[in-house]
């Protein structure tokens, strides 16, 4: 079943940091079954606090969501975007 990850960008702490995530981020979705949908495109906030971006990838299931976020080529380069900024992550599966 279709999964997704969504990300949200709360706040930007350390620019330099994020510069970095974002320069290494693609190279961790090689090999991997993933669509990204949106990616810091225009948004508007209808519920709740604003935010400053949102990121939605699509996977073929939860388990290869999974597989991505918690392999050794993202979680080393996820620790730039912990240090750089605030963000929400969810994976959910699609009906």
């Amino acid at each position: 079943m279709a999964t997704y990850i969504v990300f949200t960008r709360e706040t930007t702490k350390d620019p330099a940091e994020m510069e970095t995530y974002s320069q290494k981020v693609g190279a961790t979705l090689a090999g991997h079954p993933v669509e990204v949908l949106a990616a810091y495109g225009r948004q508007e906030v209808i519920e709740g606090p604003e935010v400053e971006g949102v990121v939605i990838l699509e996977f073929p299931s939860f388990e290869a969501a999974k597989a991505w976020y918690d392999g050794p080529a993202y979680r080393q380069v996820r620790e730039h975007r912990f240090r750089g900024a605030d963000y929400r992550g969810v994976i959910v599966e699609g009906v």
